[in-house]
């Protein structure tokens, strides 16, 4: 699993690990079924703390993207993955308004937008 984090970020540790986790099962690059690392074994890792971590893996749990299972550790969830993958998108489309109205204050145009978004989406491979 592959997770990169940044303190240079606005966004908290713990956020941007879920958000990877998030966007590793909703690609299928976590299945269902598979499990995560430990809370000990990712903290080391990604050299952050054990409670960074865990707070992590308790949203992820608390909104159904995976499963812990007491003494076996915590794996993706099989359950509702379509819906999981919809929730994603509607996540993404509301982060994506607040970019397009953002874009609109700054006068960018629709085809500029586009553009951006073509690079950044091209060099996300």
């Amino acid at each position: 699993m592959d997770i990169v984090v940044s303190d240079s970020l606005p966004v908290a540790l713990y956020e941007q690990i879920k958000n990877q986790i998030i966007s590793q099962i909703v690609s299928k690059k976590l299945l269902p079924g598979q499990p995560l690392p430990s809370i000990r074994t990712l903290a080391r890792e990604i050299k952050v703390s054990i409670i960074t971590v865990k707070k992590s893996y308790d949203i992820l749990e608390s909104e159904g993207y995976i499963e812990t299972v007491p003494s076996k550790g915590s794996f993706v969830s099989a359950k509702n993955t379509e819906k999981m993958r919809q929730l994603a998108i509607y996540e993404w489309e509301c982060k994506l308004e607040e970019i397009v109205k953002r874009a609109k204050e700054l006068d960018i145009s629709l085809d500029e937008g586009m553009e951006i978004f073509k690079e950044l989406y091209n060099l996300s491979d």
